[in-house]
């Protein structure tokens, strides 16, 4: 994970009871963008490759802040929990500093860790709804 689209994605994704739990105390900030909720349209494509079109519209809740050291932190989380926003962009904030590797290993490591446990319980889940179809010979041929 050394870009920030990586970091930003996974923070989007994070529980937010599980980041505030790894983030712990919030530190020193100003915010420069209140948490705002609104709402982005979502494209999807037929097949991932297909023409995009409209799918719906989803909730999503945005802010900006600056660390009392300067770093600049933005987010866009799904949903309209505030809180969940503004701890994302603090560790954004913190991911373009000094602190970015104790941040990647004490944050964003158990985060992802979490994430990927979570896909593969899912992928478990529909394999075993599974069903293998074939055809038997009828030695006909």
């Amino acid at each position: 994970m050394s870009e920030r689209r990586d970091w930003m994605g996974v923070l989007a994704r994070s529980q937010p009871q599980r980041l505030a739990d790894l983030l712990g105390p919030l530190p020193a900030h100003e915010m420069l963008r209140n948490p705002e909720i609104g709402a982005v349209m979502v494209r999807g494509r037929a097949g991932a490759a297909g023409a995009p079109f409209n799918l719906g519209e989803m909730t999503v809740t945005r802010c900006s802040l600056q660390l009392q050291g300067g770093l600049v932190g933005h987010a866009y989380v799904q949903g309209r929990d505030k809180s969940h926003a503004i701890r994302a962009a603090i560790v954004d904030a913190l991911m373009q500093g000094p602190q970015s590797a104790t941040t990647r290993e004490a944050i964003l490591a158990p985060l992802q860790q979490d994430q990927s446990a979570h896909r593969a319980a899912t992928r478990a889940k529909a394999a075993a709804t599974k069903v293998e179809f074939f055809t038997m010979v009828r030695g006909e041929d």
